[in-house]
């Protein structure tokens, strides 16, 4: 599932494509996949301008001429591609979003959604999500406030999108290695040194994620050669049985909370 840096990722790269373009057409294949009648959804969003794309959390923000706002969650096999008809891949598609001869594609959106908001609706849907951890104004005195209010293990409440936005099983797993905890560990025996640890390791690896262009590799474009760039550079995600890069012990694999957790346990304490 797409997390923050694959959207952070997203939008830096929607931007430079799609940035003040108007939408020329377009097309529902599958009405599940927004939340308004597919007529009033077209005739509401066809000849607009996309006037910016922001990121919350683990959802774009298409924001539109007319104060409407699409409001898209990838989910579990959501992910995009723009280009022109001849590049798209042979997969189905559930929207298309046409500027003139180039669409954007939205694919796998079984789970996902591309909704349509005004202001105030698009507010109340984001409501209940946490801070997102990559702004300025998420400072080490914030999350420590916010973590000495929370118990329980700390993978789960890495993935409490009401406690930090943007944090999926991916990531949290890389956080805890770069600071050297195991995500199984009860947040009260985390002393104050530790969290400040996590703090960093969280701007870290979410920064380099972004950077790298998140870890999911289907590209977004022909000839994009960032997207997915992170999954090289995960240490111990999706590598249960490998060595670890640090110290050769095998990379274990785990569930908490009914999610696939991965771990060194001879580097995470």
């Amino acid at each position: 599932m797409p997390e923050l840096p694959e959207m952070e990722n997203y939008k830096n790269l929607l931007k430079e494509k799609i940035g003040s373009q108007v939408i020329t057409d377009v097309q529902i294949n599958r009405e599940k996949s927004i939340n308004i009648n597919s007529d009033l959804f077209k005739s509401t969003v066809q000849y607009q301008k996309i006037v910016d794309i922001k990121k919350r959390g683990k959802h774009l923000l298409f924001q539109l001429q007319n104060e409407q706002n699409l409001l898209l969650h990838l989910m579990l096999g959501g992910w995009m591609f723009f280009g022109t008809e001849a590049e798209k891949p042979n997969r189905t598609i559930q929207v298309r979003l046409s500027f003139g001869q180039e669409h954007l594609y939205f694919i796998g959106l079984r789970l996902g959604y591309l909704h349509l908001y005004n202001l105030n609706q698009t507010v109340e849907k984001l409501s209940d999500l946490g801070p997102e951890p990559i702004n300025s104004d998420f400072t080490v005195n914030e999350f420590l406030k916010r973590i000495g209010t929370k118990h329980g293990r700390l993978k789960t409440t890495l993935l409490d999108q009401a406690f930090i936005s943007g944090i999926g099983n991916c990531y949290s797993a890389e956080i805890c290695f770069h600071a050297g905890i195991l995500p199984s560990k009860d947040i009260d025996d985390i002393d104050d040194e530790n969290r400040r640890k996590l703090y960093n390791s969280m701007q870290y690896i979410l920064q380099d994620g972004i950077k790298y262009g998140g870890y999911m590799d289907n590209p977004l474009f022909k000839g994009d050669t960032l997207t997915g760039g992170f999954n090289d550079r995960c240490q111990v995600y999706d590598r249960e049985g490998q060595a670890c890069n640090r110290c050769g012990a095998t990379i274990v694999i785990e569930t908490i909370s009914s999610r696939k957790t991965y771990y060194c346990p001879n580097c995470q304490k």
